[in-house]
């Protein structure tokens, strides 16, 4: 059983990142993470069962730590506009600040087979659940109507802002991702704010 824990599995996820964003996933080599890692070929198997399992733990890891970071800020605004907006800044923060990481989420972890969309969907599924979270908080407010379907509006929340991501990657990041924030934020408001 691969050790998932320690300073050299946090080292190889993020020579990991690095090889994938610069490379690809499918064009990266194993032996190409280990030595960008500093480590022996072999040593990455005491951590990681393959390439896939890379993959799945750097996108578990990093997805834990973003939801950890986001409920942290989310407890600290009050209110749905603020949660919201709190979101918002959050995703564009996080991932304008780790481009290589923006080019994996938003690129490769796309582009991959059934076996590792599987291993990636409950950490996205935590996401998921923060997001629904803040739109039932604007509901209980009577800021979000209690008619509209929170997993249909938590789509339109990920799917906005996703996309804003993947079109900075796809546009090679010529402009700072979190100069979208705000009229993001705006945008999406105005999308769940019922009128009175």
């Amino acid at each position: 059983m691969p050790i998932k824990k320690g300073e050299k599995y946090l080292q190889i996820l993020e020579a990991a990142v690095k090889e994938f964003a610069e490379n690809g996933y499918h064009k990266t080599q194993v032996s190409r993470i280990a030595k960008e890692a500093g480590v022996a070929d072999g040593t990455i198997y005491l951590y990681f069962e393959s390439k896939e399992d890379i993959l799945i733990s750097l996108f578990t890891e990093k997805m834990g730590d973003f939801v950890a970071a986001l409920r942290n800020k989310l407890e600290a605004s009050k209110g749905f506009c603020e949660q919201l907006k709190t979101l918002v800044y959050h995703h564009l923060e996080m991932l304008g600040a780790n481009p290589a990481q923006a080019m994996v989420t938003q690129i490769e972890l796309r582009q991959i087979d059934p076996k590792i969309n599987q291993g990636i969907s409950a950490p996205l599924k935590s996401y998921f659940n923060v997001i629904e979270e803040v739109i039932r908080l604007g509901q209980q407010e009577g800021q979000v109507s209690k008619d509209l379907d929170v997993r249909l509006a938590r789509k339109l929340v990920f799917g906005a802002i996703d996309e804003v991501v993947t079109c900075w990657v796809m546009t090679t990041k010529k402009y700072e991702l979190i100069s979208l924030a705000e009229p993001l934020y705006a945008m999406l408001k105005a999308a769940l704010v019922k009128n009175k």
